[in-house]
């Protein structure tokens, strides 16, 4: 099998007799003026609809735009309620304790609603909800009809008109008499307002029955029906497909493993984002790419995207919009943020990253500081300081040893940016110690916001060196080469130089891999490191390859410096903040938690992939 860059090829009322039928009044549909609507809303403890963990039912019964009856209480969930959740709604332990049951509320609900309209925002979620009520209580879901008014206001309403479709907008939006809460029955009632809002929108466009509104919330524009012929000819193999317009300008760059079957739903009614609408009135043509696997697939995407910035693309546009936290070289270093890596490693400098936000690398630095507190101000300070000023507020607190100052203790400040260099070199011990002994003394004072936002700020101090870290292994290597099987008991292959993918083939079962391994290797592209930690390419393209590392099956076949990380980068406590969230999920963080946490673990193992040799 020889091994080659993938082409790239441009895909540019009668009867059936003829009798006229006149049609009844009755054959029109059920007319909206004469229909029952109950419009929903619940609260939940956040958890998975199976749970049935309801907390309120708001409902309202409407008739030819008046409102006819209301249904509200509240419901004991049998478990506690997350505290971000009672932050949102206010519905607390104590507020539902002696609420009753989902067994006592479930049958009055239902005879409340019998055979009307369900609506709901966000429907699914409501009636996933009842749904698994029903199954778990032995009553037999009803099935009604259901209108979604989040949907109906993604095809009713224009872009240019709200800037989302949450109920708190469109409420703003439409001027309702009640505004949303978090509770469910001003949420009902507010969703009630919305919905005849939505109704007399959709009347210009000749909606009047049941039927006309089911069919208008899940219709296919002209459109999307006249531009169906794009699809033709693409070939049905993974790789890229690239919507352009009448100038060849990229509007989206899209990935599947069947080309050709995904465009096609491009013009059907499975899609229904209002942006890929648009996209597809004004493409003119598509371009396939083909690729030997998924995983090349995915990161051409990436590369597509960063270099185009097609505008229909939400993700993954601005890579340049990444910061790193730098420790600079300089007679006094400090913590800087940063946009891209510099090749001063050997000068001092270290770096954590990259982030997606400021507000993460702010995160990261307030925990670097906790245990390392170099000086916070931006001044250039020379490598000895003439000046007898002493130094800012920081330092008379005793925070910083002022070696912007001649009086300042110069060797103790370098003594701090030592250790900070540790830290970002891959031992956060010191970083952890810190950050684990604030939140056992705010936990104990019942400071539990303070501990969590603590705990928040070494989460992102331990993701981002064990991303660091990950990144750094990779991209060291010139010449890893792994494979993973697949499902027709062939191999994909890649080659990845520098963190970036250099090659792809796919061996077919039954043919020896190794010519191809050499085949890559030989015909790959050459790559030049980029400066440390950074990768070669795009830092989302090595994260993609890290994670198609971690995958199931995938083997080591060749790599010239091996891959290891710094056994107290951050991978412990990414995972010791697992279990925490995985707890606070089920139940409210106490004291008890935040001591758990800061208790000795045993070692915790997170490699940087998951891979056997070959």
């Amino acid at each position: 099998m020889s091994v080659r860059s993938p082409s790239v090829t441009t895909v540019s009322g009668t009867t059936g007799s003829g009798t006229s039928v006149q049609i009844s009044i009755a054959d029109l549909g059920t007319p909206l003026r004469d229909l029952t609507f109950v419009v929903v809303d619940l609260e939940t403890t956040g958890g998975a609809p199976a749970d049935a963990g309801i907390t309120e039912i708001g409902a309202v019964k409407v008739v030819g735009g008046e409102v006819i009856g209301e249904f509200a209480t509240l419901v004991n969930p049998g478990a506690p309620i997350p505290a971000f959740v009672a932050s949102l709604t206010g519905i607390t332990d104590a507020l539902v304790a002696t609420a009753p049951r989902l067994a006592t509320v479930l049958p009055s609900f239902l005879d409340f609603l019998g055979d009307a309209v369900l609506v709901a925002h966000n429907a699914p979620y409501d009636v996933g909800f009842l749904k698994a009520a029903c199954q778990l209580h032995g009553h037999p879901w009803p099935a009604p009809a259901v209108v979604d008014t989040a949907r109906l206001a993604r095809v009713a309403l224009h872009r240019d008109e709200v800037a989302n479709c949450k109920l708190g907008t469109l409420a703003a939006h439409f001027r309702t008499t009640v505004t949303p809460t978090h509770r469910a029955l001003d949420d009902a009632r507010a969703t009630t307002d919305v919905l005849h809002r939505l109704l007399e929108r959709v009347a210009d466009f000749g909606v009047t029955t049941l039927e006309d509104l089911q069919a208008f919330t899940s219709r296919v524009s002209s459109a999307q029906r006249t531009k169906r012929h794009l699809a033709d000819g693409l070939p049905d193999r993974p790789g890229v497909y690239v919507f352009q317009d009448a100038q060849g300008t990229p509007l989206y760059v899209g990935t599947s493993r069947r080309i050709r079957t995904r465009v096609r739903s491009y013009f059907t009614a499975s899609e229904q984002r209002r942006r890929m609408a648009e996209m597809v009135r004004i493409a003119e043509r598509v371009v396939p790419i083909v690729c030997a696997t998924t995983l090349e697939a995915r990161v051409r995407e990436l590369r597509l995207i960063a270099e185009h910035k097609p505008r229909y693309n939400q993700r993954s546009r601005r890579p340049e919009t990444q910061t790193w936290v730098k420790l600079t070289a300089e007679p006094a270093p400090r913590l800087s943020v940063v946009r891209a890596v510099a090749d001063d490693h050997h000068d001092g400098a270290r770096y954590l990253g990259p982030f997606t936000s400021r507000a993460g690398a702010d995160a990261a630095i307030e925990a670097l500081l906790l245990a390392h507190p170099v000086r916070t101000c931006t001044t250039r300070i020379a490598r000895r300081p003439r000046s007898d000023i002493p130094g800012c507020a920081l330092a008379e607190l005793g925070r910083c040893p002022a070696p912007c100052s001649s009086t300042g203790d110069r060797d103790a400040y370098l003594r701090v940016v030592e250790g900070l260099r540790t830290a970002m070199s891959g031992d956060l011990s010191d970083a952890i110690g810190s950050a684990e002994r604030r939140m056992a003394l705010l936990a104990a004072e019942e400071r539990f916001e303070d501990a969590a936002r603590w705990r928040e700020r070494l989460g992102h101090l331990a993701a981002a060196s064990l991303r660091t870290h990950r990144t750094a292994a990779l991209a060291a290597d010139p010449g890893l080469v792994a494979a993973q099987p697949t499902a027709d008991h062939g191999w994909d292959i890649h080659l990845i130089r520098h963190g970036r993918l250099a090659g792809a083939a796919h061996a077919p079962a039954g043919t020896d891999p190794r010519p191809i391994v050499d085949a890559l290797l030989a015909t790959g592209e050459q790559v030049e490191a980029a400066p440390w930690p950074a990768p070669a390419g795009l830092a989302e393209e090595a994260q993609e390859l890290l994670r198609w590392l971690d995958g199931d099956g995938v083997r080591l076949v060749r790599s010239s410096t091996g891959l290891a990380l710094p056994a107290g980068c951050g991978g412990q406590v990414v995972a010791r903040l697992g279990e925490v969230r995985r707890s606070a999920s089920r139940q409210v963080l106490d004291a008890e938690d935040y001591s758990a946490f800061s208790r000795p673990r045993g070692p915790v193992d997170v490699p940087v992939t998951r891979i056997r040799s070959a």
